[in-house]
């Protein structure tokens, strides 16, 4: 009986130890969980005030922000999600109608710093600025963005969302209609 005991109490007290760290771990979520999606939609709605200067106030609906300066609709907003050589890239995109970028935001992104990071720089971001969707590729492959140098899966993932989703929410809007 001694030596059952020996051999069963290490996985009974790993076992506790386990489900004890899961209860704090869930206890801690449900305390920050509130202030994090808070700091987040500040972070958002800057970005948005940058990116639309005359924004006086914005609709969320169907994963699209709706930007207006009083009663006049200025554009649209929404976050695209990309796939980077270092992990994910959360991107706040505006449009200034259904066929025009405003331009992008990087709100989030573990790239390489040097290397991959620069997709945050104004002087990548800025090239979007303008653009037609259409023409939202890499240069390499008919568009009108640059790729960073050293860093074409960062761009490319950039890239990618951003018209992939770009697309995908230009339809939602025009099925509305």
């Amino acid at each position: 009986m001694k030596t059952t005991l020996k051999k069963i109490f290490p996985v009974i007290f790993v076992t506790v130890v386990v489900f004890m760290a899961v209860a704090l771990l869930s206890w801690t979520n449900s305390i920050t969980r509130d202030k994090i999606e808070f700091q987040e939609e500040q972070q958002i709605q800057s970005m948005l005030g940058e990116m639309f200067p005359d924004m006086s106030r914005y609709a969320f609906e169907d994963d699209i922000y709706t930007i207006y300066s009083d009663e006049a609709q200025l554009g649209y907003a929404f976050l695209a999600l990309g796939k980077g050589y270092g992990g994910s890239i959360n991107i706040l995109v505006g449009l200034e109608n259904e066929t025009t970028i405003k331009g992008i935001s990087i709100i989030s992104q573990t790239e390489t710093p040097g290397l991959g990071a620069r997709i945050s720089a104004s002087s990548f971001v800025g090239e979007f600025a303008g653009l037609s969707i259409s023409d939202v590729a890499l240069r390499q492959d008919g568009g009108q963005i640059d790729a960073i140098t050293g860093a074409t899966i960062s761009s490319g993932a950039v890239v990618d969302a951003v018209k992939a989703t770009a697309v995908e929410r230009v339809k939602s809007l025009q099925e509305k209609e």
